[in-house]
């Protein structure tokens, strides 16, 4: 199975970070989210990718065809020019790098990746954010579910602690601190999709979470697998600085492998 990840956007909300880079490619304890998000998956036996590029796409071009070299230990013989492997630690991952376009919106890359992705059930996420799902099981539930697509659903913890008290006083009754439920069940990405789907995205302007996923859950054919784990994007500097946080303490949930 082949995981498809979009890693073309602007990131915009976190312009101090992507000036220079794609958002994918903002680090967290030294390696970029991206490769977060790709040990998550082949930790469960996922180990094909397909990356739908776009904003800076050399960037991430750049580092997966040096990721051999830098992973290596190397004997170069500058007489000859010739460079010669001592011992290497790299992943058994097979990656497809597909240019999706500038411009182009999430289904609008899913679109332009299809030939790519072939004829089987596959999964697609987004380059942005991490979480200890468990995606062998994320599989299984979409297989025996019957359905075309399968979106898992978390529930983020909230920013603001949430008051209840007596309308007719000032008097305060509850207080819970950054409740999970505060804005109930979203779309966290770590989608399994049949290759079918993909006919719901008319053309780049096609923004997935719009039109398809409509069209998915008013037809019947959208399953949601809950996650009550770790989850969080990476939107903001804040995000950022809280992930690097957990990753430098030891404290990574999202680190199963």
């Amino acid at each position: 199975m082949k995981a498809v990840i979009l890693a073309g956007g602007f990131g915009t909300r976190l312009a101090e970070e992507t000036q220079l880079r794609p958002k994918p490619m903002i680090e967290i304890g030294g390696r970029p989210l991206l490769w977060h998000i790709m040990k998550l998956y082949s930790f469960h036996g996922v180990t094909e990718f397909v990356i739908c590029l776009g904003y800076k796409a050399e960037v991430i071009k750049e580092y997966f065809c040096n990721y051999y070299m830098h992973n290596s230990d190397l004997a170069v013989d500058l007489s000859d020019g010739s460079v010669t492997t001592l011992q290497t630690v790299v992943e058994p991952w097979k990656i497809t790098l597909v240019d999706t376009g500038l411009n182009s919106m999430t289904g609008g890359r899913l679109r332009r990746a299809r030939r790519h992705i072939g004829q089987e059930t596959f999964c697609l996420t987004y380059g942005d954010g991490v979480a200890d799902i468990d995606i062998a099981a994320l599989i299984a539930h979409h297989r025996a579910s019957g359905r075309s697509a399968t979106v898992t659903a978390v529930q983020p913890p909230g920013r603001f602690g949430v008051l209840q008290f007596d309308d007719a006083s000032d008097h305060v009754t509850a207080f819970t601190e950054k409740p999970r439920d505060e804005i109930g069940w979203i779309n966290g990405g770590f989608f399994v999709l049949e290759p079918s789907v993909i006919d719901l995205v008319d053309d780049d302007s096609t923004v997935w979470e719009d039109t398809p996923m409509r069209t998915l859950a008013g037809t019947g054919q959208l399953s949601a697998f809950r996650h009550t784990g770790f989850w969080q994007a990476c939107d903001t500097l804040r995000d950022k600085m809280q992930l690097e946080a957990l990753w430098s303490t030891g404290r990574a949930p999202w680190r199963v492998w």
